[in-house]
């Protein structure tokens, strides 16, 4: 009988007729050994079962549907837990009821009772090695649908309750049903809805599934990466899976740092990792949140047996984990599903552990090759939240994050200054190209111009060499991605207002400084820093000439003051004056704010051309 014959039961009575004349159905052919007769009386209940489910789930309000569903599993409830029922009965039902019946655990905590109760009589009365295959096929049907997150914490009670009953190869069992359990996981945690009831029951089933593994193999361990917003609801779930991080083998400082995750997961996989890849893609994810669960609250710490106060003061010691650390950030930071709560106290955490740090040797080139993507891609997920989180607050913590330790401390540690300066403007590079947004390149230009500042005044003091410094070819390398975009022609105004004023602002300044820089103090910074065979700013082009000028940047050469003025000013003039013209005698509100928009624009790219033409005049 298909589903759609099945029309939904008018009443409760009727209901219950229909399911025992099925059930009656099943158990004459099951002793009649018509094993293909109890199959369609089978198929028959799961159908009865999926229309009241569906009823009562679409309308929880609508009492007829309710009344139904409560008789329903009243009835299947008494009939399973009949001393007098044959097993051969149970078993059969045992293969499809599970997956019918687990729908209704959503419901209410009512139905969840019922419900887990005949769950609880499978996973005992029947093969412990069948109802792992039966849990993990309604799981993996989960995953494809978008059902009530109760039906997979009744199924991962199920699990949690088999697993402990295998006797023989249980390894090989939860190999398989691991990876369906943690995708199964994963999408009924992304359907739940704000504040949603179901989340103790989902997080609780995959604690009784963490505690059945440990049970097994004290190696494995399950860690939540979706947790709601309300942080203090979820601490004692989450301080429950953290009594499973000792058990690993693993402290906090190498889970942030994104040692020991792999190792984990091969432990679990095997060798066919590449075979489990999919369903283990939250593992670092989850790894580096576990930490910063830590963080959030001391109580999940100590459940880990963890000391964060040993943990920062490792991270502020040492640049290579710092920057491991950071680079794990980036599962937190560029997860779009993960609540801005979280990541909050993510931005808090990375303040916290770039606060106060000294000056550090390591091998940089080594660092940078391994690490430089991973930082890149957590700073590009940093962006990601001062542009899309809806928190003011948020959005400035993450700014500060990007640039500055902490607003409230006058210091220049910044997280990007923690990298040395040709890594940092290659950084910057990357940043641009994948911003998306005018006022983000806007704000990464000004910082580099910061940076120049700051740097400027301690070469005029002596105090770095150039090498050590912003002042840098790549700068030019900057101010050419925006006003020369890669994909050819100049930049598209008046949409990219905002970037085009930066640039303009920034090569000017590095023009104006490098033409008119006051002459250092050459001996003094010589004997301090200069030895023999040293690069630094008095060898070559970076040595001040005579009246205190500086060329660090190539800035003033003929052929990059050639190439500014041919390939940047002049066609960005060209597009500037067309745009205004067009507009000067229009008075809808659109043509005067493009009009507005471009006034500051047009007044410094009008400076900028008169400094290069100046600039060339004066060269032989």
């Amino acid at each position: 009988m298909s589903a759609e014959k099945v029309a939904a039961p008018s009443s409760a009575s009727q209901s219950l007729i229909r399911l025992q004349q099925s059930l009656d159905s099943c158990c004459k052919a099951i002793e009649a050994g018509d094993f293909r007769k109890s199959e369609d009386s089978i198929s028959e209940i799961s159908e009865l079962l999926g229309s009241i489910s569906d009823a009562v789930i679409s309308d929880p309000d609508d009492d007829t549907a309710l009344n139904n569903a409560t008789a329903i599993l009243s009835h299947i409830q008494s009939y399973l837990f009949n001393p007098s029922l044959d097993q051969g009965v149970i078993d059969a039902l045992s293969f499809e009821l599970p997956k019918a019946i687990a729908k209704f655990a959503g419901v209410s905590p009512k139905f969840s009772k019922i419900v887990d109760s005949i769950i609880d009589l499978f996973t005992t009365k029947c093969s412990p090695r069948d109802m792992i295959s039966v849990f993990c096929e309604a799981l993996d049907a989960f995953s494809k649908t978008t059902d009530a997150p109760g039906y997979v914490a009744s199924l991962l009670y199920g699990a949690s309750k088999v697993f402990l009953s295998i006797q023989r190869r249980p390894l090989e069992q939860i190999k398989v049903a691991v990876p369906i359990i943690l995708n199964a996981l994963e999408a009924a945690s992304f359907d739940l809805d704000h504040g949603d009831v179901g989340l103790k029951d989902l997080f609780g089933g995959a604690i009784d599934v963490a505690n059945s593994i440990q049970s097994t193999c004290k190696k494995l361990t399950i860690i939540s990466i979706t947790m709601g917003d309300e942080v203090a609801s979820c601490l004692h779930l989450i301080q429950d899976l953290s009594r499973f991080v000792p058990y690993c083998g693993l402290s906090y400082a190498d889970i942030v740092a994104g040692q020991g995750v792999d190792p984990l997961a091969h432990v679990v996989c095997g060798d066919d990792t590449n075979d489990f890849k999919d369903c283990f893609s939250y593992i670092k994810h989850g790894a580096v949140l576990s930490v910063v669960w830590g963080y959030i609250s001391v109580i999940v710490a100590h459940a880990a047996e963890q000391d964060l106060e040993a943990l920062k003061d490792e991270l502020r010691s040492m640049q290579s984990k710092r920057w491991s650390a950071i680079g794990m950030l980036k599962y937190i930071f560029s997860l779009g599903k993960l609540p801005f709560t979280i990541k909050k106290h993510a931005i808090s955490f990375l303040l916290d552990i770039t606060e106060n740090i000294g000056q550090q040797e390591l091998n940089v080139d080594t660092m940078c090759s391994s690490l430089t993507p991973s930082i890149i891609s957590s700073l590009q997920g940093i962006m990601s939240v001062v542009m899309n989180s809806p928190d003011a607050v948020l959005r400035k913590s993450a700014m500060v994050a990007l640039k500055r330790v902490r607003p409230e401390i006058s210091s220049n540690h910044y997280v990007l200054a923690d990298n040395p300066p040709s890594l940092r403007l290659d950084m910057m590079q990357v940043l641009i190209r994948t911003s998306g947004s005018s006022s983000m390149t806007a704000l990464i230009l000004d910082y580099v111009r910061e940076n120049l500042r700051n740097d400027y005044r301690k070469l005029q003091e002596g105090k770095i060499c150039s090498s050590s410094s912003f002042w840098d070819s790549g700068v030019l390398d900057l101010v050419e991605l925006v006003l020369r975009p890669p994909d050819g022609g100049p930049p598209s105004l008046p949409e990219q207002s905002d970037a085009v004023l930066s640039a303009l602002n920034l090569y000017r300044y590095v023009l104006i400084t490098e033409s008119t820089g006051t002459r250092l103090i050459v001996e003094e910074a010589k004997s301090k820093y200069c030895g023999v065979g040293t690069n630094c700013f008095f060898r070559g082009t970076h040595k001040p000439n005579a009246t205190g000028k500086t060329n660090y940047t190539g800035v003033a050469s003929r052929s990059n003051l050639q190439k500014a003025y041919n390939e940047w000013l002049l066609p960005l003039r060209t597009l500037v004056s067309g745009i205004v013209a067009q507009n000067k005698d229009e008075y809808d509100q659109l043509a005067v704010d493009m009009v507005c928009a471009l006034n500051p624009v047009e007044l410094v790219l009008y400076r900028c051309i008169e400094l290069v033409e100046e600039k060339l005049k004066q060269l032989p």
